[in-house]
């Protein structure tokens, strides 16, 4: 499959936390990358199906994934296949935006740093001799789009959709790529999703957390690269 790539971006992440994979696919694929910077999934979705190619390959990392699940529920017939990495397919739960909603108030005071060591605290990455490297990178790129994305960002996982019925209904190919040790969408959470999804498979990375693409990289874009290349038996 040589179908176009588009990567979707977490939550306060520009286009480095996809770097390893547009790397090491971009000569097989052409990749571009859509930034979740609306206030609602829906718009999200809209601004990725405006951006991308007419047929493509859809990868996405925690808001990413549930904004590509709102791609896959709009348009199937433009997505050849999708990929999500920590994606949660569940509106969220009252005490989590509840939680949610203090980190914003901790944004707008000028404390970002503070909100996204909590959004994505060192417990959340596999205790590797790369994490703090992964958390300075996580960090920089989340000062780099600053405030106003993290609180339109934040509004959108607060309000995102159950998706359930999205992944039942869906017959695209699918692959879940979940880091072991993630405790923001636990191991538990993705397999659900896999199980609600037809055609789909799930690849368990044990040296790896909540950012399987810059904590394994090697390992993801091998994956995927497989994945894209024909069936995969998992399970």
């Amino acid at each position: 499959m040589s179908d176009p790539i588009v990567f979707v971006p977490g939550l306060m992440q520009d286009a480095r936390s996809f770097l390893p994979q547009m790397v090491g696919l971009g000569m097989r694929h052409a990749v571009q990358v859509a930034l979740p910077i609306a206030e609602t999934v829906e718009r999200n979705a809209e601004a990725v199906l405006a951006g991308a190619p007419s047929r493509f390959a859809l990868a996405g990392h925690g808001l990413g994934g549930i904004v590509a699940l709102d791609v896959i529920r709009r348009a199937p017939d433009r997505v050849s296949c999708v990929i999500f990495l920590a994606t949660d397919p569940l509106a969220e739960a009252p005490q989590v935006a509840a939680a949610r909603e203090a980190r914003m108030v901790a944004a707008k005071s000028g404390r970002l740093r503070q909100a996204m060591s909590e959004e994505i605290p060192e417990a959340a990455l596999f205790d590797g001799h790369d994490r703090a490297a992964v958390l300075a990178l996580v960090e920089d790129m989340a000062l780099g789009l600053g405030e106003g994305v993290f609180l339109r960002q934040s509004r959108a996982l607060q309000r995102r959709p159950d998706q359930q019925k999205t992944l039942r209904r869906s017959l695209l190919p699918a692959l879940f790529l979940a880091g072991a040790c993630d405790t923001v969408v636990p191991l538990r959470r993705q397999e659900f999703a896999r199980d609600l999804m037809p055609n789909s498979v799930l690849k368990v990375l044990e040296n790896a957390g909540h950012l399987p693409m810059l904590e394994s990289p090697e390992e993801v874009t091998r994956t995927i690269e497989q994945f894209l290349s024909g069936p995969m038996i998992l399970r």
